[in-house]
């Protein structure tokens, strides 16, 4: 699921220093950026002296070069092989609409004569300072100073890329409402206003068009066996009868149809009570699928966790799941369940999983109402954790960092499940309920809260609540 990422390079220089340090630099970044797996597109040597941006004609001129080149470039990474000149970089990157990485070279100990010393540590900051007096938005990372071939700057490359991979992801954001909101949860209630001033929009689609469709739909499609052969190849069906079987592969055929009609993103689904009522399934395994799938899919119509998928879902490359911050875990203070229905990805669960008749409609509606959800165990994970709600026109977010163990639950624990360990966990879990946020948690399988939280607030313009 990880997109290519191409960076734009910039390098900065300022004539009273050694020019000749811009050459290397540029052998030396094009190597970072290509052992990190990604590609790079820049000026040629002779496109200003040195190759370089010093002065404002220059950098109108690398502007020049990066409008012409709009839509092949995801970031760009503006290098400091020296002090660097501000006016330039500021002219050059204003408009580049992009994430922008600042990196400068460290200064070596035995090397600080005239003709050697950098005082690129001091040049990044007349940099910075200039890029938010003009509002320019841009990363920077710890430490300070980095050379391209060291860990520190590869740790730095690879989180700014997964900045960019998000921010690419979220431009123009299509997301399908399919169904009303579920009538018991006017906790997961969102702005829609707000979230198009984030140029995230949204298209409703009634649920009644979706059951017409699904009973349109013969088993002489042309993509029914294709598709029924897929989901029996992802779970354990033995248990399913053959109609409901039908009825599941119709379903996922009819999600795929609205997506590609109205060029979709992403969705969130009224999951209850009309589909089991109507036509005797939860499509809680055809969730899994449409996340495993790269189409990021939230149950209980929460349209704001769906954007929260979509983030981490880009920010780590892998597929997110939409669970619900559900039971302790005994006495263990950082630790909890975490829990939904079955709308887990296939590759994020521990084994293959078995879809059963929801135990909650055979309850309130008979047995046979609610084939689908898709039981089993999360597998043990590095994993990160982030919600979004909107107030007042804006959209707030929270996010943080835990794991999924190999704790035991119980067999006998309905629906897909894993035990979370989450640092001061019980301090979180007040900030986030003091803060009114909702029962739902977004999460993907990765250490990545670094670069959600920096494309969160830095290039989306979200505000983030703090959780410690």
């Amino acid at each position: 699921m990880k997109l290519d990422i191409t960076f734009a390079l910039f390098f900065g220089n300022r004539g009273f220093f050694p020019e000749s340090l811009v050459a290397s630099a540029k052998e030396e970044m094009i190597r970072a950026v290509h052992s990190a797996g990604f590609s790079h597109i820049m000026p040629g040597n002779d496109f200003t002296r040195y190759g370089a941006v010093e002065t404002f004609a220059e950098g109108k001129k690398y502007a020049a070069f990066l409008e012409n080149n709009k839509g092949k470039f995801d970031g760009v990474i503006l290098c400091l092989p020296n002090f660097g000149d501000e006016n330039g970089a500021v002219y050059a990157l204003k408009d580049a609409g992009v994430p922008v990485l600042i990196q400068a070279y460290p200064d070596e100990i035995g090397k600080m004569d005239f003709n050697s010393r950098r005082d690129a540590f001091c040049g990044k900051f007349s940099i910075m300072d200039l890029f938010v007096q003009f509002g320019v938005s841009f990363s920077s990372y710890m430490p300070h100073v980095a050379h391209p071939l060291s860990e520190d700057f590869s740790r730095q490359l690879k989180s700014f890329g997964a900045v960019c991979r998000t921010v690419k992801q979220m431009k123009n954001l299509r997301i399908g409402a399919i169904g009303a909101r579920t009538t018991a949860f006017k906790s997961i209630r969102y702005d829609e206003l707000a979230l198009q001033k984030s140029r995230i929009d949204i298209e409703t689609l009634d649920l009644s068009e979706i059951l017409l469709r699904v009973k349109s739909i013969g088993t002489d499609h042309p993509g029914f066996k294709e598709r029924k052969n897929h989901l029996l190849s992802k779970s354990n069906w033995r248990n399913v009868p053959s109609d409901a079987i039908e009825t599941h592969t119709k379903l996922s055929l009819v999600f795929d149809e609205v997506i590609h009609e109205y060029s979709l993103d992403a969705v969130s689904i009224r999951c209850w009570i009309e589909l089991e009522k109507e036509i005797h399934i939860a499509p809680c395994v055809l969730i899994g699928d449409l996340n495993e799938r790269g189409i990021a899919a939230a149950c209980e119509l929460d349209i704001c966790n769906t954007v929260a998928m979509q983030i981490l879902k880009a920010a780590s490359g892998a597929p997110a799941a939409l669970l619900d911050w559900n039971n302790n875990y005994g006495s263990c203070a950082d630790k909890c369940i975490l829990f939904h229905c079955g709308p887990v990805a296939f590759s994020l669960m521990a084994g293959t999983g078995e879809i059963v008749d929801h135990p909650m409609f055979a309850k309130t509606l008979g047995p046979g109402k609610g084939w689908g959800p898709n039981t089993g165990r999360i597998k043990p994970t590095p994993m990160t954790f982030m919600s979004v709600k909107t107030v007042n026109g804006k959209i707030h977010f929270y996010t943080g960092e835990g794991d999924f163990t190999d704790d035991n639950i119980e067999k006998e624990f309905f629906g897909c499940a894993g035990v979370a360990h989450i640092e001061n966990l019980q301090k979180k879990l007040l900030r986030i309920g003091q803060s009114g946020y909702r029962h739902h948690v977004s999460v993907c399988p990765a250490w990545v809260a670094e670069a959600v939280r920096e494309a969160s607030t830095r290039y989306l313009g979200f505000t983030e609540t703090i959780l410690e």
